[in-house]
């Protein structure tokens, strides 16, 4: 096992074009996206191309990853590797999309993300039809379109032998994004001390922007703006 300094070492050689020090941080990670990849079973695509395709967003993460992030390098594979299997699946996958429900599916996340900051709540679906002047089925449609269907019976992999999907289909959506909640945490505990504590009452104690302004003595626009610098900053780390 490498130690982190070794890590970044090495890093830093393969970034500068040093192909034995890539393969060494392969190496290295490979049992990580063996681990990660465990999960996108009994989903249609087979286990060495999963592998080659979580290998290819291992790749991705070392050409992306800087030093300044200051979170482990593992830590930055993990969603890496989770986004450009779930880009496959997406784009290449068994289900075929039309591009005109992946486009509508687009426009509705980015217009659920600006809806939330305005309104401090999900839009419904009747909302999202009526702002895009499509019946609610079609919204429905495409914001499904997304997610990659799993077999009911399909087994369990948490050691429950004999047990199936479709007998713990409830509570599993939480632990089903386990690898990034972990990766979110290590970045949340580099945000400053302000910034952790706007991310911890919005999300985690469910407070208003005005509520967060008076307990923090600024202004809610000051909120709404630390808030989106915060979640742009998040998401350019996890992508």
């Amino acid at each position: 096992m490498l130690d982190n300094t070794q890590i970044l070492d090495l890093v830093k050689r393969a970034q500068n074009g040093d192909q034995d020090a890539k393969e060494v941080l392969l190496k290295e990670n490979a049992p990580l996206i063996r681990c990660v990849i465990k999960r996108f079973k009994d989903k249609g695509i087979e286990y060495d191309d999963l592998y080659q395709i979580g290998c290819l967003g291992f790749l991705k993460a070392l050409n992306n990853f800087k030093i300044d992030y200051n979170v482990k390098f593992s830590t930055y594979v993990v969603p890496m590797v989770i986004g450009e299997i779930k880009r496959f699946m997406r784009d290449d996958g068994a289900i075929k999309v039309s591009r005109v429900l992946k486009s509508l599916n687009l426009q509705i996340n980015k217009f659920v993300n600006d809806f939330f900051c305005k309104n401090q709540r999900s839009p419904s679906i009747e909302e999202i039809a009526k702002h895009f002047n499509v019946d609610e089925q079609e919204v429905v449609l495409a914001m499904e379109s997304a997610r990659m269907p799993v077999s009911l019976y399909s087994p369990l992999e948490d050691g429950d032998d004999g047990l199936l999907v479709m007998d713990r289909v409830e509570g599993e959506s939480q632990g089903d994004d386990m690898f990034e909640n972990i990766a979110l945490k290590e970045l949340i505990q580099h945000l400053d001390k302000r910034e952790q504590k706007i991310v911890m009452l919005r999300f985690y104690f469910d407070k208003t922007q005005s509520e967060i302004a008076k307990e923090l003595n600024i202004s809610q626009v000051q909120v709404s703006r630390l808030e989106n610098k915060i979640l742009e900053n998040l998401r350019k780390k996890l992508i």
